[in-house]
Parts: structure tokens; C-alpha cells; sequence
């Protein structure tokens, strides 16, 4: 266990004036709070902020944050308070050690909605100060590393939850070391036979091949020294069991197959000697196609900065090669951590701020920002979850912009990269300057130019087709927001004409003060739940003017299969048929009927199974979240509305010549079953200027077919038409048209 003086020397090596009463105060304070609390495995309990500390040294991190590794678990585990944190320690600690201990109670590996809330609260946490992350991290890695001593179920549950959530977000922040470190031991929790065959494999193949990391080592150094590159550090080392695992997995390889076991780092004095190395590698050892990458001069998100190369080097081995600077080392080590600055002596000793140019802190909080945006939890941790595992290709605007998107973005991510309204708008894409599909996947250094429609509303099918949680989560809320406006048009047609028969005028302002009452907070919102059907129009009227007295009708069958109608001043009427003939009689089809156009791609308005034509007599029925469904007069599926008549729906025809919509009817027939039957009557309906959606056939007699069509006319008469063609052919029994 690391003694209070070691833990003092530790910081004292990379920063000489460490506040070292800050790091004794805080050891001895949690020494005495832990007291004689004890591990699963035994250890005294100490040992672990004792551990998480000395992980956040190897990070060069500030005694405060040190201070805050020693106090983490003070709150949670122990009699200690924030007050009394506060009190010894200051408040900025104090924040620090609490959020730590809020984070502490998240259980990210349960449902989905809980996962993704308490995500949030991590990030939320996160962006508030980023020493929470890694102290939080740093926490993470020593749990992990003494995982054996909990039982079987809580081992795959904790690695279950590293390798999703904290072993990308350390990637994420450009902490690779950690990340790698977290994944292997997580691996060996997750898949533990294949990560003792696969580590039982790289044993075997380094003992094969012992001494000739060394060699090559010797080799690269040897060669950059003859140049005239001095002072380069050459480091080999053999890939981490998980990596292999992903590679053998994502390229569907065997282990005997992997060329490219090992790897190796040249660290340079600064960038011109990095683009230097190269050309004294290339020019010395055969390189692989299409293995090369400069991510010096397009850094990732996460500001990792170096040049990936593969050659075919000394012992023909295929050799993976990284060459950078030191200072691009320590960040592609050290990460986020990297980028501490220490505030000037005058400012609370050892806070810690982040460097403007960190790409990584800024996607956190362009992450954070999108908590925002109102998407419900499940889209959040589904995005989030997007973005922290896809690699990246680089593309770039017209004006050289350079966008960073996960590998197979299309140019709609691409659009939604650069501004929400921007993709939006898009209709089409330039790819190196030629017109390209929107489902074109991204290469790296493409230009990409978005073609804009100002009257364009994202279609909900791109959802499908994006990578990207910005773009996903902007199309749901166009999709949305396209929605709610369309039920909002028809919810305010029905009002008026609802408000209009009750000899009333509907405004917006008149539902204000009855909101409440209608169990909504916005007049939009109310109004595209009458659209919708989830509210009644009649319930607005009613809250509107309390004192209205309903006029409409009420209607009963009599034993005569007459419908005996009473209104609401006591007349009584009496009808022959169903309550859609008292619909025709009170109702009509006059001015005050919602008009029908059209209805491709219209949200707010459908058919029934059965469809109807231009011609047909026609009602419709709210239905709950689909807006009106429309039947014909004929149709029996009305039978189960006749006792709700405030769903009913005067509605009429409004088709004008230039129509070009055609609409679905169904129709029966019966006819001989002998050859040439179908042919026949495919015949007719072509003839007729009709298509065919579907057909469907059966045998009801040994020598009779029935035959089911629904087909696309223009109006009645083109269908009455065609049903008399069919009618008419030799081998056709009976024909009818079919009403659901």
C-alpha cells in the first residue's frame, strides 16, 4: 500500500511546487474515514483510493484532483458529509467528490430507459468538470483490475458495462492506453475462452519469434540514426489479446492469418522529422497499398495525432509503424488528461481547465448540448452509443471545411454535420463534383456540396439510412414536427366546422383558458390531438362554452329495423337504414364537409382496407392517433361506430380535372376454373386503363375460382365500367364489389 510520502514524491516529479498539505490532509482524512473498512478481496479498503490516486499520477494530473481520487468514496461509504468536505477541503472539492458519488449509484447495464437516463447524468456530471471523468475512469480501471473477488454475475455485469460505456469513452477522450487496458479486461470477463485461447496463441507466437521485437527495434533505429535523425525513440510491442479479437471478428480472419501482430512507434523531435521518418522507412522497406494514414495533418476527434504506415520490413514481417512527435505521444497516452493547464498561483491552487483547441472536450460537449434538444432517453443512449464506437472518415465542404464522420456516413450525415437546417433541406449531393446518390458512402478527403430545397421536409425513410445520432435525432424531430402540423391543419378544420354547426366562431385565443381542462399546455398541441382523434371536438366546444346545449341527434334501432333519431330539443325522426343515412340527411354533403384531395403521403388522412373511389358517397371516423379513416357510405365496418357519433366526420370529394390520383377498390368474382380464365379478366382490367395492386384466389367448387382484385381507378365510373366489362366475359359468373 503507498505510503503518504510516496504518494507526495509521485506528484512532486512532474509538478515540484505540489501543495503538499492539500495531499497530507487528504490521505490522513481518508485513512481515518475508511478506518478499518475492508475489500471483498480482503484488502483494507484504503488501498483503493490509495490505487485510483496513483493511477492519476501516472496522468500527470494536479493535487487537487489527486485529493479528489483519495476523498471519492468518502460520502458514499462512509460517515463523511459534503459540509464536511466542504469545510476542510473547499467547495470546488467538495462538487467534485459528490458528483463522484452520485455517478457512483448509476447502474448503466439494466433496461434500456434507466441506461440511457443515467448516461445522461454521467455526461451531465462530465461536462460540468472534466476531473470528474477521470478520476471516474482511473476508479473504473482499478475496479477492474481487482474484479476476480466478486462473484460470477456481478464480474459480466461490470464488464458488460465497461466495454459499452466507459472503455469507448475513454477512446472517446483520446485516453487509448486506458481504453485498451479496460477492453482486455473486460474481454477476459465477457468471453473468457476466447480470451485465454487467443492469449494462449500471442504467448506461443512470441515465444517463436522471441528476440525479434528487439531486431526490429535495432534495425528502424539503426537506419533513422544513418540519416541523420538522432535523438528518435523506437518502441515495438505486440498487440493486446482484445484487439486481435476484434480483428479476427471484424475481418472474419483466422489467428494464422493476422500479418500484422506487432507494432511499432517512432517517437521524433517535432513534425517536419515525422514526415521525414516516413520517407526513410518507404525508401528502405516495401509498402502495403492502401495502409497509409496522416492523422497529423487531419487529427482525430479525440486529437490523436500521428502517421499510420505498414511496411514489409526486416524478416519480412509485416509491420505496423506510428510515428509521431513526444507531445502527440503523450496526448495519444494521456488523452484529455493531456490538456490540463495550471491556472496562474493567484486562482485556487491546482484547478484544472481544458485547452480550447481539445477536440475531444468539445465533442463531449456538443454530446452534452444535444440533452437539449428533447429527444427522449432511448434516441439519446442509441446516438451516444453511435458515435462513441464508429471510427471516423474526413471529408470536407467546398470551402475546405473539414467534417469528421463515422465510417459509412452518407451525405446526409453529412449535411446534419454541418448545420441541422442544412440537412434539413437537402435534396441532393455533390461528391468531388458529381452528382452522387444521398446513400453514397463517404470516403476519407471527399468534397462534398449539399444541394438545398427550401420547401424540402427530411423524408422518414432517411432515418434508416443515416449513421450519424445528430442526423438520426434531427429527422425524428422534422418527422415530428411535419406530423403534428399536418394533424394541427386537419384538428383546426374539424374545430371550425364543429364550432360553426353549433352557431359558435373558433379562435386559437378562445381554448386558452380552458387548456388545462383539456389536459394539454399549448393550443397547438390541443389542437393536433382533436386531429389525431385523441380529443374530441365536442369536448372543446364544451369547455369552450359550457352552457351549449348539444343539438345533435341520438339514434336508436326500433324493431322494424327503422332507427328511431331524437335530438336534443325531443323531435323524433324516423329513417330507414343505418345512422349514415341520418348522416346524409343532417349533414349532407355541402360546403361545411371537410374537403378530400388527394391523400399520397398525407398522415393525417387513410383509407379503409377496402379503399374508396371519387364518386362514392363517403364519411369519415376519427381514429385515435390516425387522424380520419375513409369509408364509403356502404361500408359495414361502420356498424361498430353507431353508437359514437362525435367520431363521425362530414366529408366530400374535392377532385379537380387534372386530377392524377388513382384509388383503390376491391372487387369479387366468381368465374370458371378452366385455362384462360385469369387471362380474360387481366385483360379486361388492362384494357379498362387499370392496374392491379394485388390478387388473391381460392377454389369454392370443383369447377369455380374466386378471385379477389384491388385495383387503382380514377373514379366510379371508370370502376363501374370495368365491372361490366368482367361481367360480360363468357367464363364470368358473378362480379361485385367488395366493401369492408
Amino acid at each position: 500500500m503507498m505510503r503518504q510520502y510516496e504518494l507526495v514524491e509521485r506528484v512532486q516529479k512532474y509538478k515540484p511546487d505540489v501543495n503538499e498539505a492539500l495531499l497530507n490532509k487528504a490521505y490522513v482524512y481518508a485513512m481515518q474515514k475508511h478506518g478499518q473498512q475492508k475489500r471483498a478481496s480482503g484488502d483494507p479498503y484504503i488501498s483503493h483510493p490509495l490505487e485510483v490516486a496513483a493511477i492519476l499520477t501516472e496522468m500527470h494530473l494536479d493535487e487537487s484532483t489527486i485529493a479528489v481520487a483519495l476523498l471519492h468514496d468518502t460520502i458514499e461509504d462512509t460517515t463523511a458529509t459534503r459540509a464536511e468536505i466542504d469545510d476542510l477541503f473547499g467547495e470546488d472539492i467538495g462538487a467534485l467528490v459528490e458528483g463522484l458519488t452520485k455517478i457512483k449509484k448509476l447502474d448503466l447495464v439494466t433496461k434500456k430507459a434507466k441506461q440511457a437516463e443515467n448516461l445522461r447524468k454521467l455526461l451531465l456530471a462530465i461536462s460540468d468538470d472534466v476531473r470528474v471523468l477521470l478520476v471516474k475512469l482511473a476508479d473504473r480501471l482499478h475496479n477492474m483490475r481487482t474484479l476476480d473477488h466478486m462473484s460470477a454475475e456481478k464480474r459480466a455485469r461490470i464488464s458488460e458495462e465497461t466495454m459499452d460505456i466507459y472503455a469507448p469513452l475513454a477512446g472517446r477522450m483520446g485516453m487509448q492506453d486506458m481504453r485498451e487496458e479496460l477492453e482486455n479486461l473486460a474481454f477476459r470477463h465477457i468471453n473468457p475462452e476466447a480470451f485465454q485461447t487467443v492469449t494462449r496463441r500471442l504467448e506461443e507466437l512470441s515465444t517463436r519469434n522471441e528476440g525479434l521485437i528487439k531486431k526490429i527495434e535495432a534495425e528502424l533505429d539503426e537506419l533513422l540514426q544513418a540519416r541523420g535523425l538522432t535523438g528518435t525513440l523506437v518502441k515495438g510491442r505486440q498487440k493486446k489479446p482484445y484487439s486481435v479479437f476484434k480483428k479476427m471478428q471484424s475481418k472474419s480472419l483466422s489467428f494464422e492469418q493476422l500479418s500484422d501482430v506487432w507494432g511499432f512507434r517512432i517517437i521524433v523531435a517535432d513534425i517536419p522529422d515525422c514526415y521525414r521518418a516516413l520517407g526513410i522507412v518507404h525508401t528502405r522497406w516495401r509498402v502495403v497499398p492502401g495502409r497509409f494514414k496522416d492523422y497529423i495533418s487531419t487529427p482525430k476527434q479525440n486529437d490523436y495525432q500521428s502517421i499510420h504506415t505498414t511496411i514489409v520490413g526486416p524478416s519480412r514481417q509485416r509491420i505496423e509503424l506510428q510515428i509521431r512527435t513526444r507531445l502527440m505521444h503523450e496526448i495519444a497516452e494521456y488523452g484529455i488528461a493531456a490538456h490540463t493547464l495550471y491556472k496562474d498561483s493567484v486562482e485556487p491552487v491546482g484547478e484544472v481547465k481544458l485547452s480550447p483547441k481539445s477536440n475531444a472536450y468539445s465533442w463531449l460537449r456538443r454530446t452534452i448540448e444535444s440533452l437539449a434538444e428533447g429527444d427522449n432517453p432511448e434516441e439519446f443512449l442509441e446516438h451516444t452509443k453511435l458515435e462513441l464506437f464508429q471510427d471516423q472518415v474526413f471529408c470536407f465542404t467546398p470551402k475546405g471545411q473539414l467534417i469528421a464522420l463515422p465510417r459509412g456516413a452518407t451525405p446526409i450525415d453529412f449535411a446534419y454535420a454541418v448545420h441541422t437546417n442544412i440537412g434539413d433541406t437537402c435534396v441532393g449531393a455533390k461528391i468531388n463534383g458529381r452528382i452522387m446518390p444521398l446513400v453514397t458512402r463517404l470516403n476519407n478527403g471527399d468534397e462534398v456540396e449539399i444541394v438545398r430545397s427550401g420547401i424540402q421536409v427530411p423524408p422518414p425513410a432517411w432515418e434508416e439510412i443515416v449513421v450519424t445520432g445528430k442526423a438520426r435525432a434531427a429527422i425524428r424531430r422534422a418527422t415530428r414536427a411535419a406530423v403534428r402540423k399536418q394533424y394541427s391543419g386537419l384538428g383546426y378544420r374539424i374545430l371550425e366546422r364543429t364550432f360553426e354547426r353549433a352557431g359558435k366562431q373558433f379562435t386559437r385565443e378562445g381554448m386558452k383558458p380552458v387548456l388545462h381542462r383539456l389536459g394539454h399546455k399549448e393550443i397547438e398541441d390541443a389542437i393536433a390531438a382533436v386531429g389525431r382523434g385523441e380529443l374530441s371536438s365536442l369536448d372543446v366546444l364544451r369547455a369552450v362554452y359550457p352552457d351549449h346545449q348539444d343539438e345533435r341527434v341520438t339514434v336508436k334501432p326500433s324493431d322494424d329495423g327503422w332507427f328511431n333519431m331524437r335530438s336534443a330539443a325531443g323531435m323524433v325522426f324516423k329513417l330507414p337504414g343505418r345512422p349514415k343515412d341520418m348522416f346524409d340527411v343532417l349533414d349532407g354533403e355541402g360546403p361545411e364537409a371537410l374537403p378530400i384531395r388527394g391523400l399520397s403521403g398525407n398522415a393525417e388522412v387513410h383509407f379503409s382496407a377496402s379503399g374508396a373511389v371519387p364518386g362514392d358517397r363517403i364519411v369519415g371516423i376519427m381514429e385515435k392517433d390516425k387522424g380520419i379513416t375513409i369509408y364509403p357510405i356502404q361500408s359495414p365496418s361502420l356498424q361498430r361506430f353507431d353508437e359514437e357519433s362525435e367520431r363521425w366526420i362530414d366529408v366530400r370529394w374535392d377532385l379537380d380535372e387534372a386530377n392524377n390520383t388513382r384509388f383503390m377498390a376491391r372487387i369479387q368474382i366468381n368465374a370458371l376454373n378452366e385455362p384462360g380464365t385469369l387471362a380474360e379478366i387481366a385483360q379486361a382490367v388492362a384494357t379498362s386503363d387499370i392496374n392491379i395492386r394485388t390478387l388473391s384466389m381460392g377454389q369454392v367448387a370443383a369447377d369455380f375460382s374466386e378471385f379477389q382484385l384491388d385495383i387503382e381507378v380514377w373514379d366510379l365510373r371508370q370502376l363501374n365500367h370495368l365491372i361490366t366489362q368482367i361481367r360480360d366475359l363468357p367464363s364470368v359468373s358473378t362480379v361485385k364489389r367488395v366493401f369492408e
